[in-house]
């Protein structure tokens, strides 16, 4: 594994960002959907998008990564294994089972809630919520609140790709490989 490096200058990050396909008007028109199904079919891309992030999170002393649901389970786990953290996942309301708390928020085209099992997270551990994208910030900063409400200190959000066009909540703390 090499060190962690600049990801502008990183040849990496070109052929993640040509692996993902935009698809109009998708899931309402007006939006264009940047499509990540794709880069999961190209195993290179993939792989180097995973290990970017492992660059970027090992020694830092994450106790947890919080996957947010659904894609945030696909880079989630890999990066949790290689960086010796546990995996937490944020999931929609009524999947997981046992006693949950929850968190709404609001999407740039609807709402949504995130929910958590209680006791998932010990008070002082250190949380990197990773998902594929971030547009508006509602998704993250209801995962950011669960977390915190439990106790967790969240040090980063990791995501893949960042729509600064669609930019509300001011979330400072937000790592994407690219815009």
């Amino acid at each position: 594994m090499s060190a962690w490096k600049d990801k502008d200058n990183d040849p990496r990050i070109e052929g993640i960002a040509s692996s993902i396909r935009v698809v109009p008007n998708f899931p309402k028109p007006g939006i264009m959907f940047k499509d990540i199904t794709t880069l999961l079919l190209d195993p290179k891309a993939f792989k180097n998008t995973v290990d970017l992030f492992i660059e970027r999170y090992t020694g830092k002393g994450i106790d947890v990564v919080a996957g947010v649901e659904a894609r945030g389970f696909i880079f989630g786990p890999p990066i949790a294994l290689a960086i010796g953290a546990k995996f937490i996942p944020l999931r929609k309301p009524r999947k997981l089972p046992g006693a949950v708390i929850s968190e709404k928020y609001v999407l740039e085209y609807g709402t949504d809630c995130l929910e958590m099992h209680i006791g998932a997270i010990q008070p002082g551990e250190r949380a990197l919520v990773v998902d594929d994208l971030v547009a508006t910030g509602g998704t993250l900063c209801a995962a950011i609140n669960l977390l915190e409400r439990s106790g967790a200190e969240v040090v980063e959000c990791a995501c893949v790709i960042e729509l600064p066009e669609l930019k509300v909540h001011s979330i400072h703390i937000v790592y994407s490989l690219f815009s």
